[in-house]
Formats: C-alpha cells, sequence, structure tokens
C-alpha cells in the first residue's frame, strides 16, 4: 500500500481533508502533518473532533508569522518529515503558505505532489493566496480542479498533464455536513460566545471579514462595519483571531449596537448560519461557494473572486468596501431563480480522486 503525506494547517483544509482523508485511508496509508498555522482552538481543534478527521500524525506549531517566516519554518519541518517518512506522494489543499510549503519541500525532494482544488485563479498577484497556488500548481504533478474554468485555466499556462476536473470537495462536505447541521443546531440552541456583549438573535446576516486589503487599512474596515451595523437586521460576524485586535481598536471607537461579535465557531455552526442567513457579507472564498451551494446570497468585498461561476444569476456579487457601493450591492442582492446549474460537481469529488490516484499507482 502506497504512502500519502497530507499537509494541512488552515480551517477550509480541515473541512476538505474530512471528505478526502476517509477515501484515501480505504486504499492507501496516509499520515497527516498540521503546520500549526491555524492554531487556534476555535479554529484547529474542533474541527478534528467535530468532522471525525483523524488526529495529526505531526503538528508542527507554527503559529503565526510574516509570510516568510511562517513559510520558511513550515518548509524546514516538513523536509525533516518527509526524509523520515519516505512518502510516494504529497498532497496539499487550497492556497496557503501550508500549500506552499507543503509542496516546494516535496518537490525539493522529487516527491510527487498531489494539489487538490487546483488552477483556481484570481489574477491579482498582490494576493498571497494568488502567488501561492500558481507556484503550487507549476510544481505539481497531480492537478485535481473543481471545475471546467480551473482546467482551461491550467491549460492557458501549459499545464496539461494529469489534469482532472472532479468537482470540488468543500461541495462534498457541504452536501454531508449540513444535513448533520439542520439535526444538531437550531436558533435556541446556537453555540455562540459573545466577544463582547451577548445580544438576543432572531434572523440574521452572516459577516466573514479577514483578508489583508479589507484590514490593514482602517478606513477600510471602519466602512465594513458602519454599513454593517446599519443594516436592517443584526449581523453575526464571527471574529478571525488575525484581526482581533483591530475589532478590539475599533469596537472601543463606536460600540456597534447592531453587530453580535463572536468568537469563531464550529463548521456545523457556520453552515447553519450560512444556510438561515438573511444575506452574506465576506471576503472568504469557501464562505462564497457555501452560499451558492446553499442558495444564499452572497456579497463579497473584493475587487475579484476564483470562483467566477457565483457570480452567474445573483449568487454572489463583488464590491468595494466604500460605504455606499457595500450597502447598496448588500440592500439590492437577489438571486434570480433560474435553473441552477451544479459547477461544483455531485457531491462525490473525493471518492473521484482516490479513485483516479488508484488508477495513477
Amino acid at each position: 500500500m502506497k504512502k500519502i503525506i497530507t499537509i494541512v494547517g488552515a480551517r477550509p483544509q480541515f473541512i476538505k481533508a474530512a471528505m478526502v482523508s476517509r477515501e484515501i485511508r480505504k486504499k492507501f496509508k496516509e499520515i497527516i502533518v498540521h503546520t500549526g498555522q491555524h492554531y487556534d482552538s476555535n479554529m484547529s481543534d474542533i474541527f478534528f473532533k467535530q468532522l471525525n478527521i483523524p488526529m495529526p500524525d505531526y503538528n508542527l506549531g507554527v503559529g503565526s508569522g510574516t509570510h516568510a517566516v511562517q513559510t520558511g519554518n513550515m518548509l524546514i519541518e516538513i523536509e525533516k518529515i518527509l526524509l523520515k517518512e519516505k512518502p510516494d506522494y504529497v498532497l496539499v489543499y487550497g492556497d496557503t503558505n501550508s500549500t506552499l510549503a507543503g509542496a516546494l519541500a516535496a518537490s525539493k525532494l522529487l516527491i510527487p505532489v498531489i494539489h487538490v482544488e487546483a488552477g483556481l485563479r484570481s489574477f491579482n498577484m498582490n494576493m498571497p493566496e494568488e502567488q501561492n497556488r500558481v507556484l503550487t500548481d507549476h510544481i505539481s504533478s497531480v492537478l485535481f480542479c473543481p471545475t471546467d474554468v480551473a482546467v482551461t485555466n491550467l491549460l492557458k499556462e501549459n499545464i496539461n498533464n494529469n489534469v482532472f476536473n472532479v468537482g470540488d470537495v468543500m461541495c462534498d462536505s457541504v452536501l454531508h455536513f449540513s444535513k448533520l447541521a439542520c439535526t444538531t443546531i437550531n436558533k435556541d440552541n446556537i453555540d455562540l460566545t459573545p466577544i463582547y456583549d451577548k445580544k438576543n438573535i432572531d434572523k440574521w446576516y452572516l459577516t466573514t471579514i479577514h483578508r489583508a486589503e479589507n484590514t490593514h487599512d482602517e478606513k477600510n474596515i471602519s466602512n465594513i462595519l458602519k454599513v454593517l451595523n446599519n443594516l436592517d437586521s443584526m449581523v453575526i460576524f464571527p471574529v478571525h483571531p488575525r484581526i482581533r485586535n483591530i475589532i478590539d481598536d475599533l469596537y472601543k471607537a463606536n460600540h456597534y449596537d447592531n453587530i453580535y461579535f463572536v468568537e469563531p465557531v464550529d463548521y456545523l455552526t457556520m453552515l447553519y448560519l450560512t444556510k438561515n442567513a438573511i444575506k452574506v457579507v465576506t471576503d472568504s472564498g469557501g464562505l462564497q461557494k457555501e452560499c451558492y451551494i446553499l442558495d444564499v446570497p452572497c456579497i463579497t468585498v473584493r475587487d475579484q473572486t476564483e470562483w467566477v461561476e457565483t457570480l452567474i444569476d445573483g449568487y454572489n456579487v463583488l464590491s468595494t468596501p466604500m460605504y455606499d457601493d457595500l450597502y447598496g450591492k448588500i440592500i439590492n442582492a437577489k438571486i434570480v431563480h433560474n435553473e441552477k446549474v451544479n459547477y461544483y460537481g455531485d457531491g462525490n469529488a473525493s471518492e473521484k480522486i482516490c479513485n483516479i490516484l488508484k488508477k495513477l499507482d
């Protein structure tokens, strides 16, 4: 039985691994390496427990730092594990620093790299995620794409060997775990830990904001919070640990009465909050897809999106962080109910990935 080392480190990767690892282990020996990129209990431990993901064989505990420090420390530690374990493949997900570090360490040792969620492009090389995904694609040996657009993006860059459109593994997770969320969570037992004051929730908008372009400029994040505070229903805002200090400072100065700032929530709770939200305001890539799959209008506070399919029929609209633009986009966002196209697959991407790997074996 051949050996695959799977590299994970961030919340979205844990969610994807929940579906893929259970399939991999039917046909391969898998070793999971957690880089520790997301190390807060609410962003890491709870996902492994709740989603029944095999516990990591290695936890590097790298933590936060500049891109160079974080990626460099991961490279050093991952290389040690690869030299010790001598895997046949290294599997990476998405576009984080953990993704690039795992791919680089493997490539330097001539170990084939499997990239799940390959071929996505925002065409904005100022984004660290875009740099990570482009570099990873170009050193990968097997590329599993979530959409036809992703395959086309790779072909335009002359990447055409072992490229497969299998659908989106995140779609697997949403379809599987949203059923569980509906049976275990309801409005009266939502587990939301307040950061400031606890607030009564009846109906809500949901928001997640964490990207540098929206949080490094205080004017941008201030505009976003001002818009959210003026909406017609309460806004639930799970706060990413990376921006906690920014939110603390702004809250002290403004005390936003219409925003319920909470600690990061587990995946099932997030699915429940998304499925039952009036609308979602985000700069997250994964949440855009989840909204599409769950038929919830999404407003993405970015200039572009890798998930271009979500923009069709009004499922997702792009907005600047400027007050008038964002407020107008939120108020007017509406899904056009044409016949929905299943762009992200049928929920069997994980199984397809493993079947293809076994044939390549």
